[in-house]
């Protein structure tokens, strides 16, 4: 149950700040997967239609879990941003999941890399290495400067991002228009040829998943921002207006990529495909905003392993982010992009949605008492 330490005078709203964190949570959840469209094609688009239904569940969960990180870090200040899953679980549940978290935020580290290498191999035809190296240097030195900044820094570009997805959707959406009444027939053959790869067994599941897997991105990181807002309405109106801003652009781009499944089965970076269609310069323009997607999820993630063994801007700090911001470069830059996300998405979604259960559990319990 919360401490609820902090009284009514401090419920104050700040329009900006709002806009900031709104920012900051659809940046940190925009990544290389939903950036190149490679998420959205495996837990979307590839169930046709019923991907949209997906969506709104996706928004509905993700806006539940967003307002309870926020309000329990919010009047709770954690010592440790990981004492989260503790708070929910109990000691012995929320040590698995403390622990799970973090080597599970550390392999999603790793899939950024690996998107950052695969989106300049596939527009610029540059050795994946390139990208991955360059990634990896560009968060270890944001995350070196703390939270606030990280913050500051990916709240701006979030908004930004999602725009240019909107558009690079609804243009693609018009574009492919004459294709809706095949779609769905289109997509399911790719599946079956092993060209698009399928995130779950059903849309639900799918959604259920795809939201597991994106609260043990949030847990920590909104766990610790709500412990800095100025009040926790503050801090839930960020979270919602985040996770709508986030479901638009997750709509668009995900029928945009189901209309056009023929063009962009098989691809790594099925977005980048669809920007190109509107004109060459635009693709390159696109492939810059998917690399600042990609390293708007990497810092926050990179982030939040590294905190939960030191304390910022100590020098343990500091080597920390060193070693594994370099270990899990050397991983992406292995691995290939779309096997990443497929299975350290998908395994780890599952995990998440038991987390789900137990805070509606728990909400209900307290609500009792």
């Amino acid at each position: 149950m919360e401490n609820n330490h902090k009284n009514l005078q401090h419920e104050k709203v700040v329009p900006s700040r709002v806009i900031t964190y709104a920012g900051a949570f659809i940046a940190l959840l925009i990544g290389s997967g939903f950036a190149t469209g490679q998420e959205l094609l495996q837990y979307f688009s590839s169930w046709g239609y019923w991907g949209l239904a997906g969506i709104a569940v996706t928004f509905i969960l993700l806006s539940y879990v967003g307002m309870s990180f926020v309000s329990a870090g919010y009047h709770n200040q954690f010592e440790k941003p990981n004492d989260i899953y503790k708070y929910y679980c109990g000691n012995a549940i929320g040590t698995f999941y403390d622990y799970f978290s973090v080597f599970f935020l550390f392999l999603s580290y790793t899939v950024m890399v690996a998107g950052a290498g695969a989106t300049v191999e596939q527009h610029f035809g540059l050795s994946p290495t390139i990208g991955s190296i360059a990634l990896m240097i560009l968060a270890m030195a944001t995350v070196v400067f703390g939270l606030n900044s990280i913050v500051d820094v990916i709240g701006k570009i979030g908004p930004f991002i999602v725009v240019m997805a909107i558009f690079v959707g609804t243009v693609s959406v018009f574009k492919h228009i004459g294709d809706a009444g095949v779609a769905v027939v289109n997509m399911e053959q790719a599946v079956a040829s092993g060209q698009v790869k399928v995130a779950s067994t059903n849309w639900l599941l799918a959604a259920g998943s795809y939201v597991g897997f994106c609260m043990l991105w949030l847990a920590a990181f909104l766990a610790q921002l709500g412990a800095g807002t100025n009040s926790a309405k503050e801090g839930k109106l960020g979270t919602v207006a985040g996770a709508a801003g986030f479901g638009i652009a997750s709509a668009i781009m995900s029928l945009a990529i189901l209309f056009a499944v023929t063009k962009v089965a098989g691809s790594q970076i099925p977005a980048l495909i669809l920007a190109g269609e509107i004109h060459p310069v635009l693709a390159t323009v696109f492939s810059v905003i998917i690399f600042l997607g990609i390293y708007t999820t990497a810092v926050p993630l990179l982030w939040s392993v590294v905190a939960r063994f030191a304390e910022e801007k100590t020098n343990r700090f500091r080597i920390l982010t060193l070693i594994l911001g370099v270990i899990g470069g050397i991983i992406g830059v292995a691995l290939q992009f779309d096997v990443l996300v497929n299975y350290v998405y998908v395994i780890n979604g599952y995990v998440g949605m038991a987390l789900l259960a137990i805070m509606i559990v728990r909400s209900i319990q307290w609500k009792r008492i």
